[in-house]
């Protein structure tokens, strides 16, 4: 078993390393990862049961308890990242596929790196797994609406397949591993060191089958869309932040765990979405922002972990925090 989780650490350390590796490959030989395109739906199925597995009961609580800072982030999550695609979109002139698929990655919910990365960071990680849990379970009416609302200037849009589809994909996988652990706690905290990894080796196959159909497109989109995942990506953290501190009178420990909330996304769901009801290349966003989410948050979360290391909590409070 020590052994197990030595491969599985080694594994989800160099995530980058492995993205870089294998969409590298796909990018310069397509062709076998091409035919693989069926399995994006059930790696993100398996991806949303690892959370559900890793999700308790506890998880919602905080609702009852901190009630207004629950809700302000589940409300800045759907009003910023959807608007701030749309603007950097319009901003770049990005190609309407490209744009709709960005638009795609800020209408979905928090992913559970968000979580992971709050932690690391030292900041309220009670409050971060809660936001990400309920904005996952609000996805089914919050995407579609809010993706129509945006999106559907730029391209076509059935809102209630994109509805079923995230219900299926999504929501159904977090039930089940909700049920699973509540039915076997004791069984899924015993493998509870290999969940990460299974979402982690998903996660690059995904990416991978998605460079893969976009190969001849990439060389003249890449620039322009990592621009715009950095800009999407980057004002998200910031407002998160920024808004928590002045609006939310949140203190810092607080505002760390929102502005992941804000800044980090499921992409994975995107990319799912984009293959199934759009195009390949308005996958492209999706799978950018799988890679950069990830470095700039791991980079975010140990700055702050740093900083704050030797300063206390209070001295990040407002003055008005009781």
């Amino acid at each position: 078993m020590a052994v197990l989780r030595q491969i599985c650490d080694f594994i989800t350390k160099y995530f980058p390393v492995w993205v870089i590796v294998f969409a590298a490959l796909a990018f310069f030989v397509p062709v076998p990862f091409t035919r693989l395109e069926g399995w994006i739906t059930y790696l993100l199925g398996l991806i949303m049961l690892g959370m559900g597995l890793t999700m308790r009961l506890n998880d919602f609580k905080l609702v009852l308890i901190r009630p207004k800072d629950v809700i302000f982030g589940i409300v800045l999550r759907y009003c910023v990242m959807p608007g701030v695609a749309f603007l950097v979109g319009k901003v770049l002139g990005l190609p309407p596929l490209l744009a709709a698929g960005l638009i795609l990655v800020g209408c979905c919910p928090s992913g559970t790196a968000s979580n992971v990365m709050t932690f690391i960071s030292k900041g309220d990680t009670a409050l971060s797994v809660t936001i990400s849990s309920i904005n996952t379970l609000l996805a089914p009416i919050l995407t579609p609406v809010l993706f129509m609302m945006l999106a559907g200037t730029l391209i076509p849009i059935d809102a209630a397949v994109l509805l079923l589809d995230i219900l299926k994909v999504v929501i159904v996988p977090v039930i089940l591993g909700i049920l699973i652990r509540a039915a076997a706690a004791k069984t899924v905290d015993s493998i509870s060191g290999i969940i990460p990894v299974v979402s982690v080796i998903a996660i690059i196959a995904i990416i991978t089958i998605v460079v893969a159909l976009n190969a001849q497109k990439l060389s003249t989109v890449a620039g322009i869309a990592f621009l715009a995942v950095i800009l999407h990506n980057g004002i998200g953290l910031g407002v998160g932040y920024g808004a928590s501190r002045t609006l939310g009178r949140m203190s810092h420990y607080k505002s760390k765990a929102v502005a992941f909330e804000i800044g980090m996304e499921n992409s994975g769901l995107a990319v799912a979405l984009a293959i199934a009801h759009l195009d390949p290349m308005a996958a492209i966003p999706g799978a950018i922002f799988s890679v950069w989410h990830n470095f700039s948050g791991s980079l975010l979360a140990g700055f702050w972990s740093s900083r704050d290391a030797a300063k206390s909590e209070s001295d990040y409070s407002p003055k008005s925090n009781t």
